[in-house]
């Protein structure tokens, strides 16, 4: 995963209009792609779409920016994330691992929350 794939990984995330969103979901991920978190196990376009929506929704007006740590080789990467006000503290973080298919496009994230915001 190279960090320019890094970058359209945490514009999806970001994005809010729909139409948009799900275009960049098929650009970036394989049509059998599986995203996988404490708060969800999907598979495919629509079901990883939808929940960048509601995390979008569970913390309106928040932005995801990359965090300190990016290592990749072969098919695999792993970097940190942070979830906050554009410019703020980060109200959560975390790390994701991802393994890309042959065509370069995301085929599983494993992603694990390491701050998460007390209920």
């Amino acid at each position: 995963m190279t960090e320019h794939l890094l970058d359209r990984y945490l514009a999806a995330w970001n994005e809010t209009d729909p139409d948009a969103r799900a275009k960049a979901v098929a650009g970036l991920w394989t049509e059998d792609s599986s995203y996988t978190d404490p708060l969800a196990d999907v598979t495919g376009h629509a079901a990883i779409a939808a929940t960048i929506e509601g995390a979008q929704a569970m913390f309106p007006g928040l932005v995801f920016t990359a965090g300190d740590v990016y290592d990749a080789h072969h098919h695999i990467a792993r970097f940190t994330w942070n979830l906050g006000p554009a410019g703020g503290e980060p109200v959560a973080a975390g790390y994701d691992m991802v393994e890309l298919a042959e065509d370069g496009r995301i085929r599983k994230v494993l992603g694990f929350l390491d701050l998460a915001p007390s209920a």
